[in-house]
Parts: structure tokens; C-alpha cells; sequence
């Protein structure tokens, strides 16, 4: 454990090592002991078990804000070129962290985490609401589409695609998929979708 860091990050990096290890679960004997605190130290700053879940999993949502919506530096030429750039990096996000499968898979039905993951998607809906919104202003998506409607189709769609490709055996190869997920937006918004270069093979995750 990182002595650098300040109380609150050590309990909080030690929780999501111990649900990474627990796949999902943890006690706070455990958690007090990885962090090197006492358990009255960890129920001090997060108040009992579920808070201290329901804050890890909101940390998780932060570096995934900054990475692919709000705080995020995408290049790109073009609107769709953007949001195509989006996607990449929403899908790296969650290939490169190693807490993603748990967040986007079990933990996401654990009533723990429920008041985080309902504020994370209406974020994520009504930001996806507002972008579609000015697109159709822009003349590059249809007025007739439902922006609200539409975004939510979306994201319920990536999510699931998301979920498949990380509990998969072999991984889609997050170029691939992200190309995939843009053609089934393209198609959903009427755009027309740019032809994909050759596909990589999927790969073998390690099991190091």
C-alpha cells in the first residue's frame, strides 16, 4: 500500500482490491488491514460496509468520466469521428481497469450500489440527450429521431455489448468492437457508418 496516499484513498484502494479479489464481496476487517488502519478508521470515513462499496464503485465512475464524457480530450475531425473516438475510449476504459467486469456485472444489481449507478446513467442520459440534440440543431442526426429514446437504446445497448465482450473467453479485440458499436449507433441515427478496416482476431485472456 502506497504510504503516500491520504487514509481515505488507501481504505478506498484496498476496498477495490478486496472486491476484485472477493469477486464482489469484502469485509471490513480486511479492508482495514490492506489499507494498514484501524477498522474504526474505515467505518469513521464511510459509515458502514455499503458506503464504503457504494464510494469505490463511484471512484470508478469519476476515472471513467474523465477518461470518455465530461472531462475527456477526444481528437477527432468530425461529430461522428468524435463520438466514434468516445466509444474507443469508453471501451478501453473498461478493458484496461480491472474492476470494470465486476462494476458493469455483478456489482451493478448489488442494492449497495444502487443510488451511485441510477446517478451515473441519468448523468450519462441526459448529457448523450443534450449531444444528440445538438447534432439534429446541426443537421447531422434526423429531427424525427427521439434524442432521449435514442440515447437510452444506445447506452443499454453498449452496456450489454460491454458486458459480453469482458465475461467472453476471448475478448473481442476493443478496435474491433469499438468499430461495431459505432456501425450499430451509425445505423440507429441514420449516419452512414465508415467500413471497417480488417478485423483483428479476437484475443486469449491470460489467466496470470
Amino acid at each position: 500500500m502506497d504510504a503516500n496516499l491520504g487514509t481515505r484513498e488507501r481504505l478506498l484502494s484496498a476496498a477495490q482490491a478486496e472486491l476484485i479479489e472477493g469477486h464482489g464481496h469484502l469485509e471490513m476487517q480486511a479492508v482495514a488491514r490492506r489499507a494498514q488502519v484501524s477498522v474504526g478508521l474505515a467505518y469513521h470515513h464511510f459509515g458502514s460496509k455499503a458506503g464504503l462499496i457504494a464510494a469505490v464503485v463511484e471512484g470508478f465512475y469519476e476515472q471513467l468520466d474523465a477518461a470518455a464524457f465530461g472531462g475527456a480530450k477526444l481528437s477527432a475531425t468530425d461529430w461522428a469521428d468524435r463520438e466514434k473516438a468516445r466509444i474507443g475510449a469508453y471501451v478501453a476504459f473498461h478493458y484496461d481497469h480491472p474492476f470494470a467486469p465486476l462494476v458493469i456485472g455483478p456489482l451493478s444489481r448489488a442494492p449497495e450500489v444502487l443510488d451511485v449507478e441510477t446517478a451515473f446513467t441519468g448523468r450519462q442520459l441526459a448529457a448523450g440527450a443534450r449531444m444528440l440534440e445538438a447534432a439534429q440543431r446541426d443537421g447531422i442526426v434526423p429531427g424525427g429521431i427521439d434524442p432521449h429514446l435514442a440515447i437510452a437504446l444506445m447506452i443499454g445497448g453498449i452496456r450489454q455489448a460491454l458486458i459480453g465482450a469482458l465475461m467472453s473467453e476471448r475478448r473481442p479485440d476493443p478496435a474491433r468492437l469499438t468499430g461495431d458499436i459505432w456501425a450499430f449507433m451509425a445505423a440507429a441515427l441514420g449516419l452512414p457508418a465508415k467500413p471497417l478496416s480488417a478485423r483483428p482476431r479476437a484475443t486469449r485472456r491470460s489467466r496470470s
